[in-house]
């Protein structure tokens, strides 16, 4: 028994004592006692009746009582006090998880021991397609309905993240896992890896593409190979022609792992471009490369430069972004066709553009035409010596100069490959 409780019993006994010997004195001792029990027990049920009202009404102070009452209530007080401070405290840290998973880059959505919506940050809202607090209450797999997502939550193994398209955009890839927490409750985390699994079939893509482009010129290579190592060839005429298109493949393939190597190079190499490049002279020399080709096909190339506009960046990777274009130009314009090739300032941005008055290009080919080993005309496009990877290592060299590509084509009329620099990167 604490001291208050022995305090509370001792005065009881002294009350009773006391009512006792004023009604011996009137010789009424039963009805005293009888009187003073009956006013401890209204005053206690005064007291309970205070207590009541204030647990119903919750007031913010404590009512006011004698003796043990007012221990009672004024330990009442301290544990209100207390429990104020910690949900103070509880709600400060709610907030504080609450601010932080809106943060995260990942979809969270908390659920409750029998899969109801209990909490959702924006982005799973977005990825998942939950109007949050609309939806709360309402039984995740209602609103999930992919088998697959149905089957990862009914077996209750979430030892695996799971993978499949999103709700509301079937062309986004979602992975999920849940982790059970507290009683019976689950947090379910989401992430958008749209981009990595676009990564993983171009990954998938190139290596297919490689195997086929190689495979081509392999073959053809190994069959004259066998040809004359099984008939030694008598005829020079079908010999050098023999050799000739040996080395037309080989040149091919070592076309293939250079503009590989390139490419390569670009991806994972720092970007670390601040000499300066003079682009007027180095176009020359590729103008005059381009007229070798460019003869049999009798193709009047046009320079106009500004001969004191100059880029800072990596001069072989411009040599590479600017011979790409202008090579293209050249392989794909017919004869008797124009190429103008132009280096300017434009609206403050310096601006490398070649143009033709080729075939031209369809519209729906023109968004993917910076994709490895795309070809809007495959069979055209391997006939005139491409890789496939010209148009992808320009754009990686104009990104990394920090510019943008821009394609305009007509079909019939031509095309017109132009390259923006921000000012910051050419001096004049």
């Amino acid at each position: 028994m604490s001291p208050q409780q022995k305090r509370a019993v001792t005065s009881l006994i002294g009350i009773i004592a006391t009512s006792a010997l004023i009604g011996a004195l009137f010789n009424q001792t039963p009805l005293f006692i009888s009187l003073t029990l009956l006013i401890y027990i209204l005053f206690m049920l005064r007291n309970i009746f205070k207590l009541h009202d204030w647990l119903l009404e919750q007031k913010k102070d404590l009512p006011d009582a004698l003796g043990y009452w007012g221990e009672i209530f004024n330990e009442l007080h301290i544990l209100e006090r207390k429990k104020k401070k910690q949900q103070k405290l509880l709600s400060v840290a709610l907030s504080r998880f609450k601010k932080a998973a809106e943060a995260l880059p990942d979809g969270v959505v908390i659920l409750s021991k029998h899969n109801f919506i209990e909490w959702v940050n924006p982005v799973a809202s977005s990825l998942l397609g939950i109007s949050y607090p609309q939806d709360t209450g309402q039984k995740i797999n209602n609103l999930i309905r992919h088998p697959d997502f149905q089957r990862y939550l009914i077996k209750n193994n979430y030892s695996k993240t799971i993978t499949f398209p999103a709700p509301d955009n079937t062309d986004n890839i979602l992975t999920m896992q849940i982790i059970p927490f507290g009683y019976k409750q689950k947090m379910l985390f989401c992430r958008d890896i749209t981009h990595i699994h676009k990564l993983e079939e171009m990954r998938t893509n190139f290596v297919s593409n490689v195997s086929h482009e190689m495979r081509s010129p392999l073959t053809v290579l190994s069959g004259y190979l066998e040809m004359f190592s099984d008939n030694p060839p008598k005829d020079e005429k079908n010999f050098k022609l023999a050799i000739d298109n040996m080395y037309q493949q080989a040149m091919r393939m070592q076309r293939l792992v250079t503009d590989l190597l390139a490419l390569s190079k670009m991806e994972t190499a720092p970007v670390e471009h601040t000499a300066l490049v003079n682009v007027s002279t180095l176009l020359i020399t590729l103008k005059e490369n381009a007229k070798i080709p460019g003869q049999d096909k009798q193709h009047t190339i046009t320079l106009k430069t500004d001969e004191k506009l100059s880029l800072r960046g990596n001069s072989d990777e411009l040599h590479s972004l600017f011979a790409n274009l202008i090579n293209n130009a050249v392989r794909y314009t017919p004869d008797h066709g124009h190429i103008t090739i132009s280096w300017q300032i434009l609206n403050n941005e310096a601006v490398f553009s070649v143009s033709d008055d080729g075939p031209g290009i369809a519209s729906q080919h023109i968004p993917h035409l910076t994709e490895r080993f795309y070809r809007a005309d495959i069979d055209r496009s391997r006939e005139s010596g491409g890789t496939g990877l010209g148009l992808a290592i320009v754009k990686y060299a104009v990104e990394r100069h920090d510019g943008r590509l821009e394609i305009r084509s007509t079909l019939g009329k031509g095309s017109t490959f132009t390259c923006y620099f921000p000012s910051q990167r050419f001096l004049t």
